[in-house]
């Protein structure tokens, strides 16, 4: 409870049925009697996952006791409701003032609207101060249905969806009336729920109202995404009412369906489905449409249209081009206006990421070998920009001419699977350098490989930054110039000088 109360919580919960040799009379008394935040008693019942197989009658006793010592709130779940009545005798003749929560758990699928309804309306019948209800999210679009029982809740109500795709049930709860937000603390992380540390220092909920816009990171997996700590400061600093989350989406058909509301202003697209959303998209970009690929997307005010746009492009181009320039690179292609001009430009991935790299080494004048491990699909984008193709097996064998550049569009590398490269280290030395894309970890097994070959290496990190700050000027309406470097690993950033803060990634 100390360390909640270090790490910022608010309140916390303790579930009794966790504590060893649990013993009622002392263990409450010296968890009620030093508490250092409010808290939320539970004693699970055995079929509701309870680790004690204790007395159902003493487990009932406990919470009773905690009613006495002073719980702020203690949880019953409905299957037990008929003992309020009790429980909140108990409350009056010990005059305390502990607010009484019926909780309902469904362990499998989420139910329809109508049914969540009716368990709404049930756990209101008992009379309790609070209501409680958590399921488990097989998709996104689930969560849709938490967020539509606030306004049918005549008392407060905690609602939320565990698992990763439920992840954004809690960030968004203060936006559409939710009670608490839970949290875990560090070093004991639990699947979907977001750690009180992020809450605190990422999203910081408290500024979160109905007011607030949402935008979000649209991927598969997403778990690894920065966005968060870079845009919800961001917002921060500008006065902008909005937040940035994580949405792990199954299906872009259904995820656009469900979340059509004006609340949901904007999107980031990662892997795999830059090039899928186009579909989804009312409008494009020409830059968007001539690659081929969207990272970002806008709910247009008014028309409420979806409109696709293309930052990544610009963003890798420029982060390869400052580096070459840096490191006194830039022979044969100052003349041209790029260092890039007259370049062999090698490139890994013809998907999203790697149509933005391709489009815009081409428009820098670059040359371009692409290898894909669909070869149809490397065959096309060679085309679109005259440049070659090779089959994705020829990769490892291939030699490079000197100087050229190496960049990876593909997610190989990323985390958890870090101890891969995408192409042989025995070539690495030909190349003066080479670029990745991925940026989790910030400094990949490629780059490290290429640095001890002695080319020079980009990481992805760049890239997301440029990227991300064409993003927040989409999504803000506020125009910025993206000022940053590196010290130690952590990044500076500056928004034409409105502002300037350090992120850690």
């Amino acid at each position: 409870m100390k360390h909640a109360k270090t790490e910022g919580a608010d309140a916390v919960e303790v579930w009794l049925d966790c504590i060893t040799n649990f013993h009622p009379l002392l263990h409450l008394k010296i968890i009620l009697q030093n508490k250092p935040l409010p808290l939320l008693i539970a004693h699970r019942p055995t079929w509701g996952g309870s680790l004690h197989k204790g007395d159902e009658i003493m487990r009932l006793e406990a919470l009773q006791l905690a009613v006495e010592l002073g719980a702020d709130f203690i949880e019953v779940e409905l299957k037990e409701a008929s003992c309020l009545p009790t429980l909140v005798e108990h409350r009056r003749n010990h005059n305390s003032h502990g607010k009484i929560i019926v909780s309902c758990y469904v362990d499998d699928i989420t139910p329809t609207q109508e049914e969540l309804l009716q368990l709404v309306a049930l756990m209101q019948a008992t009379g309790s101060d609070i209501i409680k209800l958590v399921t488990h999210a097989a998709d996104i679009t689930e969560v849709m249905r938490i967020f539509s029982l606030f306004p049918h809740c005549q008392v407060p109500l905690i609602a939320y969806s565990v698992g990763e795709r439920g992840l954004i049930s809690h960030l968004l709860s203060p936006k559409f009336g939710g009670f608490f937000v839970y949290g875990s603390l560090a070093g004991n992380p639990i699947p979907g729920m977001p750690s009180l540390e992020s809450l605190k220092e990422a999203y910081k909920l408290e500024r979160v109202n109905e007011d607030t816009k949402v935008f979000g990171l649209i991927s598969k997996p997403v778990s690894h995404s920065k966005g968060p700590i870079l845009h919800n400061p961001s917002f921060r600093h500008v006065n902008y009412n909005g937040i940035y989350v994580p949405m792990f989406v199954d299906d872009l058909k259904e995820f656009f369906s469900t979340y059509p509301s004006p609340d949901f202003s904007g999107f980031s697209v990662g892997i795999p489905y830059k090039e899928e959303v186009l579909r989804f998209c009312d409008e494009l970009h020409p830059l968007a449409q001539s690659i081929g690929a969207v990272n970002t997307i806008i709910r247009r005010p008014g028309d409420g249209k979806l409109v696709g746009y293309n930052t990544d492009c610009e963003a890798a181009i420029a982060a390869i081009e400052d580096a070459l320039i840096e490191h006194g690179c830039n022979d044969g292609g100052a003349s041209l206006g790029s260092p890039l001009a007259g370049r062999l430009f090698v490139l890994v991935g013809a998907g999203g990421a790697g149509k933005a790299l391709a489009f815009g080494a081409k428009s820098r004048g670059a040359r371009l070998v692409i290898f894909d491990i669909d070869f149809d699909r490397a065959k096309s984008l060679a085309c679109a920009v005259s440049g070659e193709a090779q089959p994705y097996k020829e990769l490892v064998n291939f030699q490079p001419e000197k100087g050229a550049i190496l960049a990876n569009a593909t997610p190989v590398g990323m985390h958890p699977n870090t101890d891969r490269i995408p192409v042989a280290e025995g070539t690495l030395e030909d190349y003066w350098l080479v670029f990745d894309a991925v940026y989790t970890p910030r400094r990949t097994r490629l780059l490290k490989e290429a640095d001890g070959a002695g080319a020079t290496t980009v990481g992805g990190v760049e890239m997301f930054l440029r990227q991300a700050i064409g993003q927040f000027n989409l999504f803000t309406g506020l125009e910025g110039t993206i000022f940053f470097f590196s010290f130690h690993g952590t990044f500076f950033l500056s928004l034409n000088s409105i502002f300037s803060y350090s992120f850690a990634l």
